[in-house]
């Protein structure tokens, strides 16, 4: 049965009409036109559909809408700041780290959860979070360069040169 919803989406109260047990992507797709999160494998094994969910990245593809009420969501359109890429957008653009980029929505999701949470990952950090991430065009070595911009000291001076 379709009920109303109020979930907060990228800083602001959004009232949804859905089935509670609908996914959250097609609630974030569908009904409010975000289309950072991208539906992939339905299964939460590709990670093209990744969201921060109060600090923690997960699949929206396998998450009910119902569990998004009372919690605070940000999506990719949500990174920006002031209309512009935040560091680790542009990192992401920097490197040309998209080569179909299909997978970027849930590489930068999930990588910006990782610097949320630990500021100055290692290599060995990042590769782990991105693990449940796929990447079938091979931009994996951009993709970490990309992180590291944003996670490591001196790649932070080395990018300017």
């Amino acid at each position: 049965m379709t009920q109303t919803m109020v979930i907060n989406v990228n800083g602001q109260d959004q009232t949804i009409e859905a089935e509670p047990d609908s996914m959250l992507l097609y609630a974030l797709r569908d009904n409010l036109g975000l289309h950072g999160p991208k539906f992939g494998c339905g299964l939460s094994q590709c990670g093209a559909c990744t969201i921060i969910m109060n600090g923690v990245a997960l699949h929206s593809c396998v998450t009910p809408l119902a569990a998004a009420q009372g919690q605070k969501i940000t999506t990719l359109e949500g990174l920006s700041e002031n209309g512009k890429p935040n560091p680790l957008q542009q990192a992401f653009i920097d490197e040309q780290a998209a080569q179909c980029g299909y997978c970027i929505n849930g590489m930068i999701m999930t990588a910006q959860a990782l610097i949320e949470r630990k500021p100055h990952a290692s290599r060995d950090d990042i590769k782990a979070a991105l693990q449940g991430n796929l990447c079938r065009c091979g931009t994996h070595m951009r993709i970490l360069r990309a992180v590291e911009r944003v996670t490591t000291p001196q790649a932070q001076q080395g990018a300017g040169q």
